[in-house]
């Protein structure tokens, strides 16, 4: 028995035999069928996406517009960018400001060196401490009469140089005395020439706990040099009258002290005088 187009057919024996090609043509159908409608759903998606994102793009550059749009006036357009500042601009001065005053000037010259002249000035205190070194201070001296504070050939010198007053002071330590002297001269061509033509020495100064050194033939050392309008001048010995050589390192260490200390000593006397005129007002 059979039916028409399409229909079931029966076998012989009455059984039921599907018709096994008919079956898969029409499953290949309905996949083809599904395929398709995917592949259209996926374009139409694709496009209604593109359609949105250039949407968006054109109200973003609508927005950002200084045409129009709600936030156009929160971003300056560049013509609406200050230009000048109200601060005024720095200045700088094309003209160097004047060198500091040299120390030195102020005491090479009786002129500029207007400072007061003492005994204290230059050697204050009761002691001198240098590093670990510490001298005790005796007798001091002040005299206008340079050459009384001489011995030999350096009197006549201080005074054809046109020494104005000389300053002695003492010092002591363990046995060795040096006195250090200072002579004032208006220029500092007369001292450095007094130095440079030294001779004889610097009488030693004895009192004040120190007993007489340095006289009546003992060999001791001596030394001289100068620094602006000063010249300055050491003796130095052994309490006890011995001889000074070369070995009585002792000796020179007090010696160089006390010269060291009495340069620094003028030198600060300019110092003190160059910084005064460099905060002093103008006119």
């Amino acid at each position: 028995m059979s039916f028409g187009q399409g229909g079931p057919s029966w076998g012989p024996g009455g059984n039921h035999t599907p018709d096994w090609a008919a079956l898969a043509d029409e499953s290949a159908a309905r996949s083809r069928r599904k395929k398709w409608l995917m592949i259209g759903g996926g374009a139409l998606a694709t496009a209604a996406i593109g359609a949105i994102v250039a949407t968006a793009v054109i109200s973003t550059n609508n927005n950002g517009s200084t045409g129009s749009g709600k936030n156009a006036s929160q971003l300056p357009g560049p013509a609406d960018l200050p230009t000048d500042s109200a601060e005024p601009e720095p200045s700088f001065s094309t003209v160097a400001p004047p060198p500091p005053p040299d120390p030195k000037d102020y005491i090479s010259d009786v002129k500029k060196d207007r400072a007061p002249i003492s005994i204290d000035s230059f050697y204050p205190g009761k002691k001198l401490t240098m590093g670990d070194r510490v001298y005790a201070k005796g007798a001091t001296h002040r005299t206008t009469n340079c050459a009384a504070t001489t011995q030999g050939a350096l009197g006549s010198i201080l005074t054809n140089n046109g020494c104005d007053q000389v300053i002695r002071a003492t010092y002591s330590r363990a046995g060795v005395a040096v006195t250090v002297g200072v002579a004032v001269f208006e220029t500092e061509a007369q001292a450095k020439k007094a130095a440079q033509q030294a001779s004889g020495g610097l009488a030693s100064l004895s009192g004040a706990g120190v007993p007489t050194f340095c006289r009546g033939g003992s060999i001791c050392r001596r030394t001289a040099n100068s620094y602006g309008r000063y010249a300055y001048f050491t003796v130095g010995g052994f309490t006890n009258g011995k001889n000074v050589t070369k070995a009585d390192k002792n000796v020179f260490a007090v010696g160089d002290d006390l010269t060291n200390f009495t340069f620094r000593q003028i030198r600060h006397r300019g110092e003190v005088q160059a910084s005064a005129a460099a905060t002093a007002p103008v006119g």
